[in-house]
């Protein structure tokens, strides 16, 4: 029963990354003393780093060949996804996806790799030729030039698999595009930021914002970048009547905020009722693709099908709300 228990200890240690030398503590034992009574003795720090440690390597060694005799039978989608640290390191992390489960495969700093269509193709191709060829159904990456391009050289070496684009970051190129290309969009989305970034910069203005919105947020991520600026609009919109308040209150007009350049336009945005409309004008399109979004996000529907038909949906939807009519 000891033995068990340690092995439950020290595997909440490793998934929960506290350092091995907690266990240390007076206050540990002291723990285990009211947990189990003063005759448990809890795994040591030698054990921690030893034992136990080499026998949760083992089992998760295990569990992955488990995961590749699946890959053989069924075939496996290989899931790439990158990103960069704060030191501008960019890492690549590499999954391995099938009916039995996702496992993560490996990282590799991409730095140099992530620069040019042929170092992406050349790491994608040693990821499948490590996975082995003849498992590999579908290579899925991010929807950006390099990797489309890259994506197209892996089908034309090996032909008997897929490249595919994810569909989230799909989505979110589409959310960009609104932005950066529609008018509307692009100087809505400045101005609700302008409204939040100058809010939340001032600890007194965020005392005040949620004194008039019972304590309401203006900022909720989402699952992307893009979609966390319309959800952004939508929390403006929906605390239009409080902002209101906020800027014509007496706490407002004697504050210093009030009489500086950057409070005058902040003010002036939120007291114009046309940034209100175009905030409804902007909802109106981009609603659609964020529930399709946190739809695709669940991995509830997994199937290729399923994405089609709901982009189909979102197709119809915006084209609906603006009466077919293409100029809008």
């Amino acid at each position: 029963m000891r033995e068990e228990a340690c092995r439950q200890i020290a595997r909440f240690f490793y998934i929960s990354f506290t350092p091995l030398e907690a266990i240390k503590g007076e206050a540990f034992q002291k723990m285990f003393n009211h947990i189990a009574g003063p005759g448990f003795k809890p795994p040591s720090y030698g054990e921690l780093r030893g034992k136990y440690l080499k026998q949760e390597v083992a089992e998760i060694k295990e569990s992955i060949e488990a995961h590749k005799a699946e890959w053989k039978k069924t075939g496996c989608s290989i899931l790439i996804d990158d990103w960069t640290n704060s030191y501008g390191v960019t890492i690549c992390n590499f999954f391995v996806n099938s009916p039995k489960g996702t496992v993560f495969l490996k990282s590799l700093d991409a730095s140099d790799n992530c620069k040019t269509v042929d170092g992406i193709f050349e790491m994608i191709d040693g990821i499948v030729e490590e996975v082995g060829e003849e498992n590999v159904v579908q290579v899925v990456t991010r929807n950006e030039s390099n990797y489309k391009a890259a994506g197209k050289m892996l089908v034309e070496k090996r032909r008997r698999l897929f490249w595919m684009p994810c569909a989230i970051d799909s989505i979110n190129l589409m959310l960009e595009g609104f932005e950066k290309k529609l008018h509307i969009h692009r100087d809505t989305v400045a101005k609700g930021k302008r409204i939040t970034s100058y809010i939340y910069s001032r600890s007194s203005l965020i005392d005040l914002l949620h004194h008039f919105t019972k304590g309401k947020d203006l900022v909720r991520p989402g699952v992307t970048k893009f979609a966390t600026c319309y959800i952004t609009l939508k929390c403006l919109y929906d605390n239009k009547g409080p902002l209101e308040k906020m800027f014509t209150s007496k706490q407002w007009k004697s504050s210093f905020f009030a009489g500086t350049t950057c409070g005058k336009f902040v003010k002036g945005v939120v007291m114009d009722d046309k940034f209100w409309k175009s905030i409804v004008v902007c909802l109106i399109g981009a609603s659609p693709l964020i529930k399709l979004l946190h739809l695709v996000s669940l991995d509830k529907e997994p199937v290729i099908g399923f994405i089609y038909e709901e982009m189909k949906r979102v197709k119809e939807k915006i084209q609906h709300a603006f009466k077919s009519v293409k100029r809008r």
